[in-house]
């Protein structure tokens, strides 16, 4: 007749301290390869995200398209990432009519409906012109309030040096939310 061996105490507790481990690990491996958390500094995505939104963006094999909200790497002179949104991508030409605060992406006038007011605002950046390839064109939701690509201190943001797509604003739970 075989004896069974008594519980060793503590062994229930230490099973879960590797179980809580290793979902720890597991999360921290998914937030660094998959998800990013990134907060909002500045006025120059409103009225679609407000200073200190706290975002949940996508980044693994991610490739920007027009219309997206995406997260620029803090290589800038600004030191922070940026969220812009996308307008144009590598060949298209982009034009700007200040006077009607109007944006035309490959002579197509573009619908914004989430934009803060018309594009009134202009920097340096001499239209038409034309997206260099592998380079994408990014303006601010606040147009009238934003530095972007309309300016050559930012310029054009190469495709790797974006971190991801905007995916989801949590916090502050006011604001919560898919980002469009």
């Amino acid at each position: 007749m075989e004896q069974s061996q008594p519980a060793v105490r503590g062994q229930g507790l230490l099973e879960w301290y590797e179980a809580l481990i290793s979902a720890a690990l597991a999360l921290v491996l998914v937030f660094s390869f998959f998800f990013r958390i990134i907060q909002v500094d500045g006025e120059s995505m409103v009225p679609t995200l407000e200073n200190g939104d706290k975002l949940v963006v996508w980044g693994a094999g991610y490739e920007p398209q027009r219309g997206d909200v995406v997260i620029v790497d803090s290589y800038t002179s600004y030191g922070r990432p940026l969220v812009k949104r996308v307008i144009a991508k590598g060949g298209d030409t982009i034009s700007i009519d200040y006077a009607t605060g109007t944006v035309e992406v490959n002579g197509k006038v573009l619908e914004e409906d989430y934009i803060a007011e018309p594009t009134y605002l202009g920097y340096d950046v001499e239209f038409p012109y034309t997206v260099p390839e592998g380079t994408v064109f990014v303006m601010g939701d606040n147009r009238n309030a934003s530095l972007d690509s309309r300016s050559s201190y930012v310029g054009c943001i190469a495709e790797q040096d974006i971190l991801g797509k905007v995916l989801l604003c949590f916090l502050p739970f006011s604001d919560f939310g898919v980002v469009k």
